[in-house]
């Protein structure tokens, strides 16, 4: 039995050596390969000039949106204020706005599932008209706004707790 734990403690001290033995490698390495492309003059602007950004999405879509800006604010139970968490994603809208005049877009709005059918698309079309008037606000043409409420019929998160209800009172933002 002692041998079998002390051989037991052998790999295990070989294995933490061998990963951090290889992570510091590949760090070094990283740098090296890093050192090596400045001095040539390659820098990561250069590279983004060529390959353009990383994320992949293309400037002025839905995917820029979403992985640049956010494309969604959350509501309260209930409510259709502006959280100072929603005011500051829609402040990040409306300047992603200013770089692209000719976009317009869609406000949704959403509502979990609890209360009617009827009560949830008022409730929805409150939140919509709330980021749709804060944009507004912030310089947006109105024009290029246009709203719509889903209610609960579009859940986010499927589920009956606090925390797929919290997902689904929101605010989507799409490009048209």
């Amino acid at each position: 039995m002692f041998k079998k734990t002390k051989l037991t403690n052998l790999l295990m001290i070989f294995a933490v050596m061998f990963v951090v033995s290889a992570c510091s490698t590949t760090d070094e390495a990283s740098m090296d390969d890093q050192a090596g492309m400045e001095r040539e003059g390659i820098t990561d602007s250069a590279l983004s000039d060529v390959y353009g950004d990383n994320t992949g999405a293309a400037p002025g879509t839905q995917a820029d949106l979403v992985t640049n800006v956010g494309d969604r604010v959350f509501f309260g139970y209930d409510r259709y204020d502006l959280s100072p968490e929603a005011r500051s994603v829609l402040e990040a809208q409306a300047q992603w706005l200013a770089q692209y005049p000719t976009l317009s877009i869609t406000v949704e709005g959403h509502a979990d599932e609890r209360g009617t059918r009827e009560y949830n698309l008022a409730l929805g079309e409150r939140r919509a008209n709330s980021a749709k008037n804060y944009l507004v606000a912030l310089g947006v043409d109105p024009s290029r706004i246009n709203t719509i409420s889903y209610g609960k019929e579009r859940p986010a998160v499927p589920g009956s707790n606090d925390a797929a209800w919290s997902q689904n009172r929101r605010g989507v933002t799409k490009v048209n």
